[in-house]
């Protein structure tokens, strides 16, 4: 209501005061009444004098103001003591009026403000007029005539100073009242220099006529000069206006408070009500629409210009100036249908892109003001430096933001996960603990494999999507790598945590559409919580990831981190620099275990079918170490090659030294999918098989079936390649896999393994006897040869040569032996001639 109220007044209390100030200057002169006589040489050149004199400007700066006054003072003083009274007062009123209708034509200044100076010309004039009446005037030279005319160039600014104030009062408020006061006594020196020089003129002219051509003179030289010097000044406070809102933006931008600040200066130097930005939303960049006004310190949403009026704006990419003699019929009824008087709008730039619209309203001064051309052009200059500094700042924006995020998913990076993390360690809550899970995301590099890189990202979003829709309230989510993702949240509990994470593995893990093919991805989830078991986001971190590591290998996915993971992450860094060191000096054993047919007895010639090369790591600290350890660590560390090396070539070389009557002992050597995909390592084969002269039908590669299945795509030339070169493939754990037994078909593949589990239950589990019996029928279907692993009874033996089971391997022929023992364990066979029984299957 009060603002609703304060706007009604600003529209109409103008119009009132200019009404009373017209009517005191028509007063003024009735009352003087018109002369019987007519100067109207004199009249004439008084009225050219003070129209040119109008336009002289004299600016001066004081304490951060621009202050203006014109020199009609001179003429004035002339006047009044050649011209008789009403004269003075209807020529100074009628030079007035001329000028004010000059502008009118030339300028868009509305009505309002020309009849207001003209009444307020007028009525200053006539005061000045009676008082110079009541003082009475001697001659020319004599000094109290010139106290008296100069005193009354000092009484016309008082009342003009008195009737702009009630003017400002109803259009600004108290505030501008203050500043025109303040302008005056500032300026007060400028009329009465002025009257000084009138005064002078007036002895010149008092002494001798003809003083009059050396005055004119003098006058039109002042004039060009002060022309020139008025054109000066106002391009340099152009300039500076420029020069400092330029730095206003630069240190804005530093501050972080650039449109707060642009907008402000803007409406300052536009002398607007109000000043507005409008960027519409782009990307992820929200929508920004703020303004700047009068009434409000701060900075409001509210935008008095209509939407269709900006966005024609940003349409057309041109600036528009909106007043009573600018703009079309539909732009003013817009604008005339928001309560504007007025408005300027120009585009903001990016290049030759358009991203938002800068605006003002309503120049101040009510109906007495509008804006100009001239304000448009100062405008669209303003607005250049606004848009780099907002695209500067946006750009800036966009670093900090991709420094800071992953350009993937969208999510937090590692640095700003940390940041994060530490942040909500720092603040401890009573009953509640900070939980954080790192997921690591299962088959990731065997979609990009088999269905390109694109897949893969187009997987890991909707993986993240799905996090972020069942992650609890308030957590925070980030990708801290490749295929990690860390979510933190609070928690009532530890018990509760480990909760979530089985809740939240479940939601995520499924099948996911990716390019018309549905695939699945699961996620070991690490837990670790604090205070219990950490510091600071760094100790948080990693013992997430070590959490994480050894969820791998659970059950259910999901480790919850304890103290013995720690000395567990310890014990692998040491195995990782002591691999290499054992690798280099020729320390891993490489032992052997026997293949063997099931239809005859050990003892019987051609019983032996070759034997399996398997790498053992004794360590001089921690005795032996189970392959299940340090192969991971060697693939990890990026040591698998060299040890795929070590094991081959050892193979190999034992094959040609224990070779029978049919050539060397056949040898079957374990591979990871990751050695496969080697383009050089058929190559390497060829080169170890030439030197131990061992031929490639002797040598069998055994990769497990889940290995075989996912990584398809890229094994298969190097599986091909192999298959040229005549060495046999082995599918290690058959039966274990969750995919389609297609592959057997389209994969070179000689033989199948039988996973142990199926094999051990065989006596005791009805359904391990049907998946074996089941594993033979294919096997013979596609004439694979069929090996069944964990043998480790005489009844399984036995059942195994019911279903027709020609192989076996396991624990109740052999186990794993050194090259020693079990070249002593083939001596040992058949009376100490095993080696000469040997034959290939």
């Amino acid at each position: 209501m009060t603002r609703g109220r304060d706007r009604v007044l600003r529209q109409v209390m103008p119009r009132v005061v200019t009404g009373v100030v017209t009517a005191m200057g028509i007063g003024g002169l009735a009352l003087l009444g018109p002369p019987a006589n007519f100067p109207v040489v004199q009249v004439a050149l008084f009225v050219v004098f003070f129209v040119v004199a109008q336009g002289l400007l004299v600016q001066h700066e004081a304490r951060g103001m621009r202050i203006s006054f014109n020199l009609t003072d001179i003429p004035l003083v002339i006047a009044l003591f050649f011209l008789p009274p009403f004269w003075v007062v209807a020529t100074k009123c009628f030079a007035s009026a001329c000028y004010y209708a000059g502008r009118y034509i030339r300028e868009d200044i509305g009505l309002m403000k020309p009849t207001f100076n003209v009444g307020m010309t007028t009525s200053s004039t006539a005061v000045a007029v009676f008082y110079v009446q009541y003082m009475q005037l001697g001659a020319a030279a004599d000094p109290r005539t010139w106290f008296v005319l100069i005193s009354a160039i000092v009484i016309v600014g008082l009342i003009t100073t008195i009737l702009i104030s009630l003017m400002l009062f109803f259009l600004s408020g108290w505030d501008s009242v203050k500043k025109a006061w303040i302008g005056f006594a500032l300026t007060l020196i400028g009329p009465i220099l002025a009257a000084c020089v009138g005064v002078l003129f007036l002895v010149l002219l008092g002494a001798n006529l003809w003083t009059g051509v050396l005055i004119a003179a003098v006058v039109a030289a002042f004039i060009y000069l002060a022309r020139s010097y008025t054109a000066l000044r106002r391009q340099r406070h152009v300039l500076r206006e420029l020069n400092d809102f330029t730095q206003l933006v630069v240190d804005s931008v530093r501050s972080k408070r650039l449109i707060d600040a642009m907008l402000g200066r803007l409406r300052d130097i536009l002398s607007a009500e109000s000043a507005t930005v409008w960027v519409p939303k782009s990307g992820r960049y929200p929508e920004i629409r703020l303004t700047s006004t009068l009434d409000d310190a701060g900075l409001t949403d509210l935008d008095p210009i209509p939407d269709e009026l900006q966005q024609a704006v940003m349409a057309s990419g041109e600036g528009v100036l909106l007043s009573p003699k600018n703009g079309t019929r539909e732009q003013k009824a817009a604008l005339e249908a928001a309560g504007l008087r007025g408005a300027m709008m120009v585009p903001l730039r990016s290049g030759d892109e358009v991203y938002g619209c800068l605006s003002v309203a309503d120049r101040i001064g009510g109906e007495i003001s509008h804006f100009v051309p001239t304000d448009l052009q100062l405008m669209e200059t303003i607005a250049a430096n606004v848009g780099i500094a907002v695209q500067n700042e946006r750009l800036v924006d966009q670093l900090r933001y991709d420094a800071y995020h992953d350009p993937l998913t969208g999510l937090p990076s590692r640095r700003r996960s940390l940041a994060a993390l530490q942040e909500a360690l720092s603040i401890t809550v009573p009953g509640e603990v900070v939980a954080v899970f790192m997921f690591d995301v299962d088959s990731l590099h065997e979609i990009n494999d088999a269905l390109g890189h694109e897949a893969g990202d187009t997987a890991l979003r909707e993986f993240a999507e799905r996090l972020k829709r069942h992650a609890p309230a308030a957590s925070f989510l980030g990708r801290i790598d490749s295929d990690e993702f860390i979510l933190q949240t609070r928690l009532a509990s530890t018990d509760e945590a480990l909760d979530t994470a089985r809740r939240l593995r479940a939601a995520v893990q499924g099948p996911f559409e990716v390019g018309g093919v549905a695939v699945s991805l699961s996620a070991a989830v690490g837990v670790v919580t604090h205070p219990d078991f950490a510091a600071d986001a760094d100790e948080l971190l990693k013992r997430a990831d070590g959490a994480t590591r050894q969820a791998k290998n659970a059950a259910d996915g999901v480790q919850l981190y304890h103290s013995g993971l720690e000395s567990e992450s310890l014990r692998r860094i040491g195995l990782a620099a002591d691999l290499r060191r054992a690798l280099d000096r020729g320390q891993l054993e490489v032992h052997f275990q026997p293949k063997v047919r099931l239809d005859r007895a050990l003892t019987d010639p051609g019983a032996i079918l070759g034997a399996e090369a398997l790498v053992r790591w004794p360590h001089p600290t921690f005795g032996l170490v189970a392959p299940e350890e340090f192969i991971p660590i060697a693939a990890s560390t990026g040591q698998l090659g060299q040890l795929t090396d070590t094991v081959l070539d050892e193979a190999l070389r034992r094959s040609a030294e224990w070779a029978g009557e049919d050539g060397p002992l056949p040898m079957s050597v374990n591979l990871s999918p990751r050695t496969l995909a080697d383009a050089d390592f058929p190559d390497k084969v060829a080169t170890v098989l030439e030197r131990h002269g061992v031929p490639a039908d002797r040598l069998t590669f055994e990769i497990t079936e889940d290995d075989v299945v996912s990584g398809e795509p890229r094994l298969t030339p190097a599986l091909d390649r192999l298959h040229e070169m005549g060495v046999r493939l082995s599918v290690d754990d058959f039966g274990t896999g969750y995919s389609s037994l297609a592959y057997l078909r389209r994969l070179p593949v000689q033989e199948i393994k039988i996973d142990l589990r199926f094999v051990q239950g065989m006596a005791t589990d009805a359904d391990d006897r049907a998946i074996v019996e089941a594993v033979l029928g294919l096997a013979r279907h596609f004439a694979i040869d069929v090996v069944a692993e964990g043998i480790e009874a005489h009844q399984t033996v036995e059942q195994l040569r019911e279903l027709h089971c020609e192989a076996g391997q396991g624990y109740y022929f052999s186990r794993p032996l050194p090259a020693d023992r079990f070249a002593a364990w083939l001596d040992s066979q058949a009376g100490g001639t095993g080696r000469a029984r040997l034959r290939v299957v």
